[in-house]
């Protein structure tokens, strides 16, 4: 059997400017992640990103890391169906309408960092009626929409695999939450109440023959718990 790593980005920059730009933390937890592989001696024959930036410099930090471990190391493959869901286009559709319900949700938006916690709130409410398919955009992607496209890129994936290739997809929190729901057929609500707990650059690991797909382990943060530092587990 083949196995999938599928790996959550660095930190990125919350409540920067711009946001798909990794931390000094992220970019840490990527070193981190590829020096604890290439201790255990895990050899890649390839690696799948999306093609946002923070995923991308997430993948090349992590295999420089190998490389610099003594081990072999692919080339990073693009595939935009492994990015993230619009975020920033999910807030824009569902504020309105959450604002009825929660007045202090504009103020809250406007300065996230200092309101990390109640965004954490708001952002899931949204989020669940974004799945739930209760909003009124039709320019936003939907729920149905973003799982076909990583539903396309997954079977890309495999369709070109070898029986036993160890492959790393590096991605986003959602986009592991939607193959966590087409693999294992958990609901959109189950699927992102475990998406909430994936930390950055934690390892999932999915094995497949064929097409024939099934969840191994979920979010290892080994390689950031033996370092005993834990500003190093971040989960935005």
């Amino acid at each position: 059997m083949g196995n999938l790593y599928l790996i959550r980005h660095g930190q990125a920059s919350f409540g920067a400017q711009d946001y798909d730009v990794l931390s000094p933390v992220g970019v840490r937890q990527s070193q981190a992640l590829g020096e604890h592989l290439a201790q255990l001696g895990v050899r890649l024959e390839r690696c799948v990103a999306g093609d946002l930036r923070r995923q991308q410099d997430t993948a090349r930090l992590a295999l420089q890391a190998m490389q610099a471990g003594g081990n072999a190391v692919p080339a990073v493959e693009t595939d935009a169906a492994f990015n993230e869901f619009d975020a920033d286009g999910v807030i824009r559709a569902l504020l309105p309408g959450l604002s009825i319900d929660e007045p202090n949700a504009p103020a809250i938006l406007s300065n996230v960092a200092q309101h990390r916690s109640e965004f954490q709130r708001l952002f899931a409410l949204m989020v669940q009626r974004w799945h739930s398919g209760t909003h009124g955009s039709d320019e936003l992607e939907t729920w149905e929409a973003f799982t076909a496209r990583v539903r396309e890129g997954l079977n890309r994936v495999l369709d070109s695999a070898g029986s036993g290739d160890n492959i790393a997809i590096f991605t986003s929190g959602g986009t592991i939450a939607a193959l966590l729901h087409l693999v294992s057929g958990i609901t959109p609500d189950q699927a992102f109440a475990l998406n909430w707990q994936i930390i950055n650059t934690s390892l999932s690991q999915l094995k497949f023959r064929g097409r024939d797909v099934a969840l191994a382990s979920f979010n290892s943060q080994a390689h950031v718990q033996l370092l005993r530092t834990p500003e190093l587990i971040t989960y935005r």
